[in-house]
């Protein structure tokens, strides 16, 4: 909570500069962006090779059935949310950016960095993602201690740059992209749109926790809303720690409170907690498709343009690192590599899934418990 109120402070503070203050002040705010950007993006190839590396090195063995169950059910279940999510966004949210046409005022449109900076990154993210999977599988079946000391290394080195830089910082950098709006005359009608996009993203959570447990209930011949009821304590844990990982404890017992055999919750809901973020899907795709037909003035792109695009998703979740927001990190690369998003759409989006990070974050680990049902039931 006290991250999401930094960031509503650097959204205000870089409204009040963008509007206010002289233009010097604003020039340097976006400096600060440029410069974390750059810090930004050269990070994300090496949070996917590190994290997803280390992730699958560490997949439980000798339990090949029950392994392979429960990651098809998650993936496929965070495919779908992402799909549906799209095709819900694809209505409403033209009808909602259609009106989002304000043009920028001549002498402040175009406010540039007093210093720019290049740093490459240095592999590409698709690079890092095949990487990931070949060193990760090789580990898994080799045992090869030293390689996965390496990887589960590099994760540490790279979670402690996220906590201790990047998260810190993030309100600084969001401030910076929502000067440069407020500058160029289009924040509020930008801030209108997307609180409306971030309702539209909660209620698609709770539809699709709704459809996940009606599925659950008819294979286990119970009560959707009853299993869903005891998964509650769970939901509103996941609020306040916004974090997956912390909320196992309880959404372990909520799981074990419906009645699903013990060894199959102890193996199931530790494992979604890493692999299954159909919330976190939901909210990335509405999301994007928001910045895409706002900030850069385009049609909504087709769904066999965003498919390739949820499928990738899917997959980098699983580096997601277990800090507030961290999914939208893991995204980032396929947000430019994909979608074609520059710095400014990135920081839109990074502000608008942090602002509902702990809906997401509940979204998920409810459906845990909804995955573990399905893998309870499935011999």
């Amino acid at each position: 909570m006290a991250l999401i109120l930094k960031l509503i402070a650097g959204i205000i503070l870089g409204m009040i500069c963008g509007l206010y203050a002289p233009h010097e002040l604003t020039r340097l705010l976006i400096t600060f962006k440029g410069l974390f950007g750059e810090l930004l993006f050269f990070t994300v190839p090496l949070l996917i090779l590190f994290f997803i590396t280390s992730g699958i090195a560490a997949l439980p063995r000798n339990s090949g059935k029950l392994l392979s169950r429960t990651v098809g059910f998650a993936y496929l279940s965070t495919v779908t949310a992402g799909t549906l999510a799209y095709l819900v966004a694809s209505v409403v949210v033209p009808m909602l950016t259609a009106a989002n046409s304000a043009a920028a005022p001549a002498d402040v449109a175009h406010l540039t960095a007093f210093i720019e900076m290049d740093i490459p990154p240095a592999i590409s993210v698709m690079t890092a993602l095949v990487l990931a999977f070949i060193f990760g599988l090789g580990i898994a079946a080799t045992g090869a201690p030293q390689l996965k000391q390496l990887s589960d290394q590099g994760r540490d080195v790279i979670q402690l740059l996220l906590e201790k830089v990047i998260i810190p910082l993030l309100p600084l950098y969001i401030a910076g992209e929502f000067a440069q709006m407020a500058a160029a005359g289009t924040v509020f009608s930008t801030l209108r749109t997307f609180g409306i996009v971030l309702l539209l993203a909660v209620v698609m959570h709770w539809c699709w926790i709704i459809t996940l447990y009606t599925i659950a209930g008819i294979k286990a011949g119970k009560s959707p809303f009853a299993l869903i009821k005891n998964m509650l304590p769970a939901y509103f844990t996941a609020l306040g720690t916004m974090s997956s990982a912390a909320t196992i404890p309880v959404s372990l017992q909520a799981t074990k409170n419906n009645g699903i055999k013990f060894d199959v919750a102890n193996f199931t809901v530790p494992l979604c907690a890493t692999i299954h973020l159909s919330g976190s899907t939901i909210t990335i795709v509405t999301c994007a498709m928001a910045v895409v037909t706002m900030q850069n003035g385009l049609d909504m792109p087709s769904l066999l343009t965003v498919l390739p695009f949820i499928f990738m998703l899917g997959v980098v979740m699983l580096a997601a690192p277990g800090v507030p927001g961290g999914a939208v990190m893991s995204a980032v690369g396929l947000l430019g590599s994909m979608l074609g998003f520059g710095d400014a759409a990135i920081a839109l989006m990074i502000a608008l899934y942090m602002a509902q990070d702990s809906f997401g974050t509940a979204c998920n680990v409810t459906g845990d418990g909804a995955i573990a049902v399905l893998v309870d039931k499935a011999d």
